[in-house]
């Protein structure tokens, strides 16, 4: 037992030069981009490997094709044109196993002590274990999908309301609302109407939305014309009961029947760990204070990649172009500067 003590302080007293806080793909990509330069490379995340990813649809096909999803120039194979949620979750398990990553998993970061050169983080495990380790510089890539947006309505923190969707089959023959209306809700929407659900889609806007991708559209559209699924316009919801979602249009508040809820609004960032690290951000956009070359921080040594870098404006960056971003940091830590090549963008796939 005291061997295995000792153990475990040597293991975490030893020094990274760099500690990715998030496994997704960005993360991923900064932890491969570090050890190809040769700098040993640590991934914390609080939960699986792209634990965002995971919690996607179960039948979730991506916006994008294979080749913007690939990290550490490993070739993305796939059976379609457009990778689907299995085919990308397999695919970053073989370039973490590809490349030796080391990776912590239900590990939550707390505190980022220190300055550069000499950080502290630490972690508690999901057995209750406190950890720390340290590192030189430290890149948070900790994405966005794990905070909802809030409709901040009374019974939203209720029994059958859920602000993520997975699987249409138990709720077959339910009725089912989902508000919404961009890709998440419009596809939740989709599947459950083809699971056996009555389906009522309740937006805000006069319209779905305009990025809406091009195979869900018509789809989407020609249901709602057909009455198989009802639609909702300029519809707010008001509160949630067990069994009823009750909105506010034009006319008169009215109740809409429903066993289960779905409040697909989107998701941002956990701004609130970025401030406690001492992280400055845009009092408007919520956008970290970085060095646009290194995407270094106000806090020196700590980096910030993936979504997190755009604030509110999660559409900005996605898988296709923040992958780069680990490129773009280990470029400015082992000081060769600016990337003279721009990183290829394609269109978020929500």
């Amino acid at each position: 037992m005291q061997g295995s003590k000792n153990a475990l302080v040597a293991e975490t007293a030893s020094l990274y030069d760099v500690i990715c806080i998030g496994a997704g793909p960005t993360g991923l990509a900064c932890a491969i981009e570090a050890r190809r330069a040769d700098l040993r490379a640590l991934v914390l995340d609080k939960g699986s490997l792209c634990n965002s990813l995971y919690h996607y649809p179960a039948n979730m096909l991506f916006f994008t094709t294979p080749e913007r999803m690939e990290i550490g120039d490993l070739p993305m194979t796939t059976t379609g044109g457009k990778p689907t949620r299995a085919e990308a979750l397999k695919y970053y398990r073989r370039a973490v196993e590809h490349y030796g990553l080391e990776v912590r998993l239900y590990e939550r970061v707390g505190k980022i002590a220190g300055e550069a050169g000499d950080f502290t983080v630490e972690t508690v495990s999901a057995d209750g274990m406190h950890h720390t380790y340290h590192a030189r510089r430290v890149i948070i890539a900790t994405g966005y999908y794990d905070l909802p947006n809030r409709l901040n309505v009374p019974g939203e923190d209720g029994p059958g309301v859920s602000h993520y969707f997975t699987d249409a089959h138990p709720y077959w023959n339910q009725d089912v609302v989902v508000i919404g209306g961009k890709n998440s809700a419009a596809e939740a929407a989709l599947d459950l109407f083809r699971g056996g659900a009555r389906v009522t889609l309740i937006h805000r806007q006069p319209e779905l939305g305009k990025t809406l991708k091009f195979w869900v559209k018509p789809d989407i559209e020609n249901r709602i014309r057909a009455g198989e699924i009802r639609a909702l316009f300029s519809t707010v919801v008001t509160r949630i009961e067990p069994g009823r979602v009750f909105v506010k249009n034009s006319g008169p508040e009215e109740s809409v029947p429903a066993a289960q809820v779905f409040a697909l609004t989107g998701y941002h960032p956990d701004f609130d760990f970025l401030e406690r690290q001492g992280i400055r951000l845009d009092p408007v956009t919520r956008r970290p204070q970085v060095n646009s070359d290194t995407l270094e921080t106000n806090r020196p040594g700590i980096y910030v990649a993936g979504v997190v870098v755009g604030g509110l404006q999660t559409s900005d960056i996605f898988i296709e172009n923040g992958r780069f971003h680990g490129r773009q940091i280990i470029s400015g830590i082992t000081g060769k500067g600016k990337l003279q090549e721009a990183a290829p963008v394609a269109p978020p796939g929500e």
